[in-house]
């Protein structure tokens, strides 16, 4: 094992040394194993299994995977444990860090998606087929709407964030699958608008902004006051806390909603939109 943490405040935003720990205590009593079985199994001591959980001793990879292992998962503990004293930036985590440390911990998420009805608002359908066309074999495109329909609990948990959510109108005229497709993910956004914690914009055609229309990126309020963003564009992305690109973001968005319709009007063309694919 590593040594200890770097003493976060606790009243920070949860990092990731803490998120793993949080894991391995909720897996393990789960699992109704104690501390000294699972360093048996490791062959470690009850008191090192007990350090990682409290976040004050940094677990290997090694540990990792033996915990994966051990539960039977597929890589859970061996990618929360990449992710530990890795700097957030681009490449092939970007997306695993996203989904694993700061979406899951925002009161507040704002996206904006100029290509694509967002992640966290889709069908399966509506997902299956945008997946499909980056991946053939079934069993893989399976596993990420699985993914994806995971991802979304966030939003049924008992405090979930605040989501705003703005689209390019042509998004909800663009046809992802087949029209009944379309229809059902139209009938999803509507729904979902109806809850409070959850406004649905649409930015016209005609707006006069270009802010948006190089990539779609999210931006992660967490408690603590820490901001963090997503950005993505031509399948590549990148995470980042650097101040000044969370600033420039937020900036943009706040451009591309001062040109969006209001969210009643926005609704109104979503049900236009769902009429016609029902034609």
């Amino acid at each position: 094992m590593g040594g200890r943490s770097d003493g976060k405040s606790p009243h920070g935003p949860e990092t990731p040394e803490k998120r793993f720990g949080r894991e391995l205590r909720r897996v393990r009593k789960d699992a109704g194993l104690s501390q000294t079985r699972v360093g048996r199994v490791y062959g470690c001591s009850a008191s090192l299994v007990s350090s990682v959980e409290r976040a004050t001793r940094v677990p290997q990879p090694d540990f990792a995977r033996g915990l994966d292992r051990l539960f039977g998962l597929n890589q859970f503990f061996t990618r929360l444990a990449r992710g530990i004293g890795e700097p957030l930036t681009s490449g092939p985590e970007w997306y695993a860090r996203w989904i694993d440390e700061f979406e899951p911990g925002a009161h507040t998420l704002r996206s904006w998606d100029p290509l694509l009805i967002p992640g966290l608002l889709q069908t399966d359908d509506y997902a299956r087929a945008v997946i499909a066309g980056d991946l053939t074999r079934p069993r893989d495109v399976a596993d990420r709407v699985a993914a994806r329909k995971a991802r979304q609990l966030i939003l049924d948990r008992d405090d979930p964030p605040e989501l705003w959510v703005l689209i390019d109108e042509g998004v909800i005229r663009r046809l992802i699958g087949t029209p009944a497709i379309m229809a059902a993910q139209l009938d999803r956004l509507l729904e979902l608008a109806e809850r409070p914690n959850i406004t649905i914009q649409v930015v016209p055609f005609g707006t006069t902004t270009t802010a948006g229309m190089m990539s779609g990126f999210i931006i992660a309020q967490l408690d603590g006051g820490q901001t963090a963003v997503s950005i993505e564009s031509a399948g590549e992305g990148m995470v980042s806390v650097n101040a000044e690109l969370v600033s420039a973001v937020s900036r943009r968005y706040d451009r591309l909603r001062a040109e969006a319709h209001r969210p009643d009007d926005s609704l109104r063309l979503i049900e236009e939109a769902r009429g016609r694919w029902r034609q």
